[in-house]
């Protein structure tokens, strides 16, 4: 593709530049070829429009940026919302695309919605791949780790990648803060679907409302015309999501107990997972679903949902739901301890994320519900306390400890959790933590350790003091079993 080529489709003229061969784009100055277009965009913490000479240093050909940012030796695109039209410039050099293009918003859920619904896919003979806080899950199950929702560049070179590999179905997370800051635009979005909204990101978005619109440019302004929205019914913001999904004139399927194109007729909960009945297309169909949690139901039938408005068909989507694999750090039972109670790790971190969590082992505690959680630093700060008193509503014993503290100090952070858990015990080491609800679960227990599910690494510190220790909560709880379950038996 030529400049002139590409700036023709927004009616500018490329002048003597415009016979210039692309080669990619680029949003991080350091990382700029020759023949790049550049990206200068404002940002809460660094100005893009800071680094366009380095930019054009390194061989720029062009930059989009606000009108009045100063650009010379490159050709200036402007544009007073420079992220939207770069990420629309960038879509229409990164190509070939995958075939089918689906996306999932909410708080909590879009991370097993997409994975479930690439697994589902795959069951039904398609090749399929996720992107999310997980990273990238290929066909042939391999991931890379990377953000929510990567940067606009990541995001369309990764698509395009998996389209040359013969991906043809893609299902993403689109977070609030890339709907926001258009790093998820341009491709072709066939559907989109919603989980669920409650309180987070409250330190980046103004407010609830604000945080609510920023997800509904998912279905106002990124799937495609004549799309579809699959909604789930049964949370309280659903109907608003309707709203702006039949205003759009998209397709409208809905899913849950409320549910028209998905009714759940009835859930009964089973050691290992739980049975459902529930009714698509006048067919009833009875599943064994092998997760636990009734939000783990929402959403296997969400992404069941985004299969069926693809095109699947339905004996096979609901043939597949009853054969999904647990999601990575998403209630995943990480080892049974000697004492013979199940230790199940969860990525719950809001009080929603970390109630509904509680609630999904509740039914299968005969005993005691143990729970481990803390709260991260430089983040809302709001939802602490309750947070809290979350765990304490629905837990038997509650042992707050730290997350990743970044730049904060994290017995305050404590602090601030234990406001809304009288009663709890606190212990500040995250391992002795583990430890100490492994020792004291019986038989009859549960432990759930909540708050990084699949992360990787604990953050401690903020900017140039900043370090990620090695960190994962599924290997540190058999590590402590087996070292619990050792001294034991001396």
């Amino acid at each position: 593709m030529r400049l002139a080529d590409l700036a023709k489709t927004i009616a500018i003229d490329a002048g003597n530049a415009g016979d210039t061969v692309l080669t990619g784009f680029a949003i991080d100055h350091r990382k700029v070829a020759p023949g790049n277009v550049f990206g200068a965009f404002q940002g809460a913490v660094v100005n893009g429009e800071d680094f366009i000479p380095a930019a054009i240093a390194s061989g720029a050909v062009a930059v989009v940026a606000r009108p009045e940012a100063k650009v010379e030796g490159a050709l200036h695109i402007a544009d007073a919302t420079p992220r939207k039209l770069f990420a629309q410039l960038a879509a229409r050099y990164f190509r070939p695309t995958p075939e089918v293009v689906v996306a999932v918003t909410g708080t909590n859920g879009k991370t097993s919605t997409v994975e479930m619904t690439r697994q589902i896919w795959r069951m039904c003979g398609l090749r399929a791949a996720s992107i999310g806080t997980l990273g990238v899950t290929t066909p042939d199950e391999s991931v890379s780790t990377g953000l929510t929702t990567p940067d606009i560049v990541t995001f369309l070179g990764n698509n395009t990648g998996l389209a040359r590999e013969g991906v043809t179905h893609v299902a993403y997370e689109a977070s609030s803060h890339g709907l926001s800051q258009y790093r998820n635009e341009g491709l072709p979005v066939a559907a989109g679907a919603f989980t669920n909204l409650s309180r987070d990101h409250l330190d980046y978005h103004a407010d609830m409302e604000d945080y609510f619109a920023a997800k509904m440019r998912l279905f106002g302004e990124v799937v495609d015309d004549g799309g579809a929205a699959v909604v789930w019914a049964d949370d309280e913001w659903s109907q608003r999501v309707c709203d702006v999904a039949n205003e759009r004139g998209l397709k409208l399927f809905t899913v849950g107990e409320k549910g028209n194109d998905i009714r759940i007729l009835s859930r009964t909960a089973t050691q290992l997972g739980q049975e459902l009945e529930v009714e698509h297309a006048g067919e009833t169909y009875r599943l064994r679903l092998p997760l636990i949690g009734a939000y783990q139901v929402s959403n296997a039938l969400t992404a069941a949902g985004l299969a069926l408005v693809t095109g699947s068909a339905a004996a096979q989507v609901f043939d597949a739901v009853a054969r999904l694999q647990p999601v990575r750090g998403r209630l995943e039972r990480a080892v049974i301890a000697a004492s013979g109670a199940p230790i199940y790790i969860d990525y719950a971190h809001t009080p929603d994320a970390l109630s509904a969590a509680i609630a999904a082992l509740r039914p299968h505690v005969a005993g005691r519900l143990i729970t481990v959680f803390g709260a991260g630093g430089d983040r809302d700060t709001g939802k602490r306390a309750p947070m809290g008193e979350a765990a304490m509503a629905g837990s038997d014993l509650v042992i707050v400890t730290d997350d990743n503290p970044r730049g904060e100090d994290p017995a305050a952070i404590r602090a601030q959790v234990l406001s809304g858990a009288h009663g709890a015990r606190e212990v500040g080491g995250r391992r002795e933590a583990i430890a100490a609800a492994i020792a004291e679960a019986g038989r009859d227990d549960i432990v759930l350790i909540a708050g990084k599910g699949h992360e990787q690494g604990q953050i401690v510190g903020s900017g140039e003091n900043m370090r990620v220790l090695p960190f994962d909560d599924v290997t540190v709880a058999r590590e402590c079993a087996a070292e619990l379950a050792a001294d034991g038996a001396q």
